[in-house]
This record gives C-alpha cells, structure tokens and sequence, in this order.
C-alpha cells in the first residue's frame, strides 16, 4: 500500500509526470545497506508504528571512551545526481523522553557520495537534516569537493518527543544557480528556495541514507546533556522524480 502523504508529494503521475521509484513501509527489506556503528541498532518493529504493521527503529549509544562515528541508518544507494530533480519523504518519531536541551546536533537523513579518489574528503554529505535542540535544521553543499561551501537553513519547525512527525524535501539539485530546494514539516511549507546551487560540481551518484547519526557526539568531542541512548523510528519512507514542479499542498 502506497503511502497517502507520498501520493500527495509526489502527485499523480498523470498531472504532473512524477513518478516514485523507491517506497517502504518501514521494513528492513528492499535497502541497499543497513549500517549500525559500535553499539547502533537497527530493528524493524510492530509496537510502534506510523502506518501499517511494522517501522524501522534506530538506536545509538554513546561511549566515552569511543573516537569513531554513531550511525545507525538505512541505505538507498541512489538518491540523486546533479541535473536531476527529486522527491524525498518520510515519517519519523522521537522517543518520549527525548532530550533537547541543553541543544547537540543529531541528523536524521543526508545525501552522501564517495570522493576517496578526490583527495580532498572520503564519504561526504551534501545536504543534510537533522534536529538541533528541537528544531528542525537542513542545509546544502555548494562549490567543488575541495573547495566545499555550506548553505544551512535553521530553524525550519518545532519537533516534539513521542510524535510523528513527516518531512517531505523537493530538490532540483543543480551546481549553478538554477536549483531549488524546498522542505515541508508535517504538511506545511518551511522551506523554499529558487534559484540556488544545492550541490556540488561531480556528477557522480549521491546516496540516501535514513536514520540516526549523533553526529554532535564525535563533532563536539562528546556528549551533551545526560541522555546517552537515543531512539528514532521511521516508517512510510518513498522517493520519486518528477519532471515539473509539483508542491505537495496543491
């Protein structure tokens, strides 16, 4: 069964020429890659749940006494590649005792490509979102891969513990300025930006990667606040390409 909200992002076909190419209703099955870091989790569950009868579940640890990074995620290996233009949706859910405060970044989705053979960065993310505090953060990249430039857009919406939420991005991802990016939380609009670059000069394959990165935990040098085990689920997970510009609230 197809997912309401993503018909509604992606449109019908018929009207607007999209057309979904990836769909999970939060199931292990049909990822390219299931990654879990040190103590990272990945499950698939039936106890909580957006729609249907299962959704993915993410768990991360943090470990002092660790150095390495705090992925837990599932894996598409094709998200995007420059001149094309893509829908992105799904649903995810913090644990009830989530704690935002004091606020540490933990991102929660991102387009990721390797530039090994660059010399100048290993796997590198484009864009990216993920929560600071209780607010919604994304961001693109811009310039080459050695000479990398980041737009973040802050403070996109509010996020509460013990919900689901759902995010919807369109992207035109473009290297000139001629892309566009747009994010939309729980149905409403909060992001749009028009003629932008929104990423990087390669024309090589982003991958797609969901689920939980505690990415403050190595970047800050350690953990803020006195919850070191983390929890997200996912569920109601699709991408789709479009060939017009088609807002999922029209």
């Amino acid at each position: 069964m197809v997912s309401k909200f993503l018909i509604k992002a992606l449109v019908l076909a018929a009207t607007t020429q999209a057309t979904q190419t990836f769909y999970n209703s939060g199931t292990l099955s049909g990822w390219d890659n299931i990654l879990k870091e040190h103590e990272g989790t990945v499950d698939q569950v039936t106890n909580v749940v957006y729609k249907g009868p299962t959704a993915i579940k993410v768990t991360q640890t943090y470990d002092p006494s660790y150095t390495g990074r705090y992925h837990s995620e599932v894996h598409r290996h094709t998200g995007y590649k420059r001149g094309q233009t893509g829908f992105y949706g799904w649903a995810f859910r913090l644990s009830e005792d989530w704690q935002f405060s004091p606020a540490q970044s933990y991102n929660i989705g991102q387009f990721i490509a390797d530039f090994t053979d660059t010399g100048c960065d290993d796997w590198m993310p484009s864009s990216m979102i993920w929560l600071q505090g209780n607010q919604l953060y994304s961001r693109v990249k811009q310039g080459s891969v050695c000479n990398q430039r980041i737009t973040t857009f802050p403070n996109l919406g509010t996020v509460s513990a013990g919900v689901w939420h759902r995010i919807i991005i369109q992207a035109n991802w473009q290297s000139d300025t001629t892309g566009y990016y747009k994010i939309w939380l729980d149905g409403v609009k909060v992001l749009e930006q028009y003629n932008i670059i929104t990423t990087v000069d390669d024309d090589r394959e982003f991958e797609f990667h969901l689920g939980l990165y505690a990415n403050g935990w190595h970047d800050d040098g350690g953990m803020k606040g006195t919850q070191p085990f983390r929890q997200v689920w996912y569920d109601e997970i699709g991408m789709g390409t479009t060939f017009a510009d088609a807002d999922p609230d029209q």
